[in-house]
């Protein structure tokens, strides 16, 4: 049987996939990433997971999203700057920005802030009976030097969103390789 391309729609967004995975795969791992309006940092840490996840043949193993901790965007898509810098390297940023809701908590095994202070909105704002593990994504950078946080370059110029990309590429690498070891 040939493998078919899993168009469901969760939450007004397209989730891509296997439909006919193997019956030895397990569940996938579900992965959201969060900044603040959902327009830079969160589309390109989505992609670029997806992207290192294909690449490395993990895809089936994962579903990933985005979103914001505030409304400032909803339904825009990704900022043209964010955008423009990934497809020069090879990655394609889709999708619109909605707003961190509620059930994120739940649906998604583990939430990626981008920086502290979304964070610690994402905390705030967690269910008591949440269910998700909370990660800050620049925790995984193997070149942090104790900065955790993925500098915001939307009011910078082109340097900035070429240096959030080197971050976020070699972040999500290893966030991946990490739940890919932890999953088993």
């Amino acid at each position: 049987m040939a493998e078919r391309p899993d168009s469901r729609v969760t939450r007004g967004h397209l989730h891509y996939g296997r439909m006919n995975e193997p019956s030895h795969s397990l569940p996938p791992i579900r992965v959201l990433f969060v900044c603040l309006g959902n327009i830079c940092r969160s589309p390109l840490g989505e992609a670029l997971f997806n992207h290192h996840a294909e690449t490395g043949g993990l895809a089936e193993r994962f579903r990933v999203d985005s979103a914001g901790t505030a409304a400032y965007h909803v339904g825009e898509p990704p900022d043209r700057r964010s955008a423009e810098t990934a497809r020069r390297r090879g990655v394609r940023l889709s999708g619109r920005a909605r707003r961190l809701e509620p059930e994120d908590y739940f649906d998604f095994d583990h939430i990626v802030a981008m920086d502290r202070e979304n964070l610690a909105d994402i905390l705030a704002a967690r269910p008591e009976d949440a269910t998700a593990t909370i990660h800050l994504l620049r925790s995984f950078d193997p070149r942090a030097d104790g900065d955790h946080d993925v500098p915001d370059p939307y009011y910078g110029g082109p340097d900035g969103f070429d240096q959030v990309h080197d971050i976020v590429d070699r972040s999500t690498r290893a966030l991946l390789a990490h739940l890919a070891r932890e999953s088993g």
